[in-house]
């Protein structure tokens, strides 16, 4: 297990542009509205040989009634529970306030070991008088910082590492199954991946837009390993106007890049909207394997052909899609998400799928002799061979005569054939079509 840091300290103190710094690259959301890093945030960075797990954590207001800086300051306790090392980031433009004071109790009685650093020590050569003041908190020396420019984040770091515990053979979770939970805002991605892991690892609130960044955690269950990205809610362009959203949407595109599979979360109660089917393009055109998952079950009034109604509406309605299955769940009760595990782990599968050039082009002779290929003017489409070049999604190679002749309908026939016998569910399928005398990529 790779050691883990987390940055604390109260809203507005600059951890989130130090995370950025010491990451090496814009993670985490950076904007000067306190609250804005509302989750915990994780990185892998490493220094001097180690490598370790960042975590940005919004700020800790210590009394608030405030119900999403209470969530905050929730889960910043998560993180310093998980954690191996803990920054406690002061501002010494503010000075020491009563909140530090507060914090740093906090802090203490976790029994971690912790390095204190005061940023916004912008300017070099000169020490402003202010930062002395923060031996008053009793967390040993200071460690001067800038976010801003850099320095001191090596004296930071080197202070990190050595109270790491002795390195032991730290291996990677790379055979984990990357699940990135996507849907417009409040649609239960969060209280899914809480019910998943059993402990309150995103804020779950009837705020709307409660999880602002994409967060990253690995499961281990009978069926496997599961790495799941929990990214904010999309909502509609025209609610886009704060920057943060845009980042955001930035987010969970990231979050889809990422991913080898992607679950598309509906409210049951709504059905799809045209959110959902922005929402579920991303996935296809980034050639995910997906699944369609109708939350909020147990709160739809139902009889016994609702279930029946809403998968129609669904095809209709995603009907570019119609490859990805769809589960009807309960992320509230429970109800069928243990199903989903099976379903990941097919549909994953299912992506990965290759298949030999003798197999595919038995299929393609079986199908042109049941349905001849087009023509026009005279001129008759003669289709050569096909083979698989890719994976994640499958991709295939087509090589014909003439690529004009080469309908999208016929196109459409090839796939519904190649799906019919080697199945594919869950996964899109790319068709490129090479004429003779194209070069094979």
């Amino acid at each position: 297990m790779k050691p883990i840091v987390a940055i604390v300290g109260r809203p507005n103190v600059g951890k989130s542009m130090l995370f950025n710094k010491l990451i090496g690259r814009r993670l985490s959301i950076v904007e000067d509205t306190p609250g804005v890093t509302r989750d915990r945030i994780y990185g892998e960075t490493d220094w001097n040989g180690r490598a370790f797990t960042l975590i940005d954590t919004g700020g800790i207001e210590p009394r608030t009634d405030d119900q999403i800086l209470t969530f905050m300051r929730q889960q910043a306790q998560l993180a310093i529970d998980h954690a191996t090392v803990i920054i406690f980031l002061t501002d010494v433009k503010t000075g020491l306030t009563a909140s530090d004071h507060e914090v740093a109790g906090m802090l203490l009685r976790s029994g971690k070991p912790i390095v204190l650093a005061v940023n916004k020590m912008d300017s070099t050569g000169t020490v402003n008088p202010d930062f002395y003041e923060f031996y008053n908190l009793g967390l040993g020396d200071p460690i001067a910082v800038s976010a801003v420019h850099g320095h001191g984040t090596g004296d930071l770091l080197d202070a990190c590492v050595r109270l790491f515990p002795p390195q032991e053979e730290e291996k990677e979770d790379n055979d984990a199954i990357k699940v990135a939970l996507i849907g417009k805002p409040n649609v239960g991605k969060s209280s899914l991946l809480n019910r998943i892991l059993g402990e309150e690892r995103s804020i779950v609130s009837d705020v709307a837009g409660t999880t602002r960044d994409a967060i990253d955690s690995l499961f281990e269950n009978k069926q496997g390993k599961f790495l799941f990205i929990d990214t904010a809610g999309m909502r509609k362009k025209s609610k886009v106007d704060e920057d943060i959203e845009k980042y955001s949407v930035l987010r969970a595109t990231m979050a889809i890049e990422r991913s080898d599979v992607c679950l598309i979360l509906i409210d049951g109660r709504d059905g799809v909207t045209e959110q959902d089917t922005k929402v579920a393009g991303l996935a296809h055109e980034a050639g995910k394997a997906s699944i369609i998952v109708v939350n909020k079950w147990d709160l739809v009034d139902k009889d016994d052909k609702t279930m029946d109604k809403l998968t129609a509406d669904i095809r209709r309605d995603l009907g570019f899609m119609t490859y990805a299955p769809v589960l009807f769940i309960s992320a509230l009760t429970g109800q069928r998400v243990e199903k989903l595990f099976e379903l990941i782990v097919a549909v994953s599968n299912q992506a990965s799928l290759r298949i030999t050039t003798g197999m595919l082009n038995n299929v393609l002779s079986d199908a042109q002799t049941r349905v001849q290929p087009p023509s026009d003017k005279g001129r008759r489409l003669k289709i050569y061979y096909m083979t698989q070049v890719g994976i994640r999604p499958p991709h295939f190679v087509v090589f014909c005569n003439d690529a004009r002749l080469f309908h999208f309908s016929y196109q459409r026939y090839l796939e519904n054939q190649i799906r019919a016998v080697f199945g594919l569910t869950g996964t899109p399928i790319i068709l490129s079509i090479r004429q003779k005398g194209d070069k094979e990529e």
